[in-house]
């Protein structure tokens, strides 16, 4: 989990480990697997299922809010060509200011 806390404080110096511990848990079995443990951001699907997996139903926000958000965390890791799906969320949530609900 060490690893996970690292990549998001590449972005996000004041990270909690204790929120990124449960978007962890969170994911579970799909950060098994190397291709489901990252995020495409040039997919339009895989940023519709980030929309309403995450945005939607974790953190009860949609429409154009969690669309900006997803866009914010995609430009900001632009240069990243490996988005762990964990940093990506925490981010999104970041941009949506629901850490506190995680």
């Amino acid at each position: 989990m060490t690893d996970y806390l690292a990549d998001v404080q590449k972005y996000d110096s004041g990270a909690d480990e204790a929120v990124v511990n449960k978007i962890v848990r969170h994911l579970g079995i799909a950060l098994r697997n190397k291709d489901s443990s990252l995020v495409s951001a040039s997919d339009p699907k895989e940023l519709e299922r980030v929309k309403e997996k995450w945005c939607e139903k974790k953190l009860g926000v949609g429409g154009a809010d969690a669309d900006a958000a997803i866009a914010a965390t995609a430009k900001a890791m632009a240069d990243d060509r490996t988005k762990s799906r964990v940093t990506f969320y925490y981010l999104v949530a970041k941009n949506l200011g629901k850490l506190q609900v995680l």
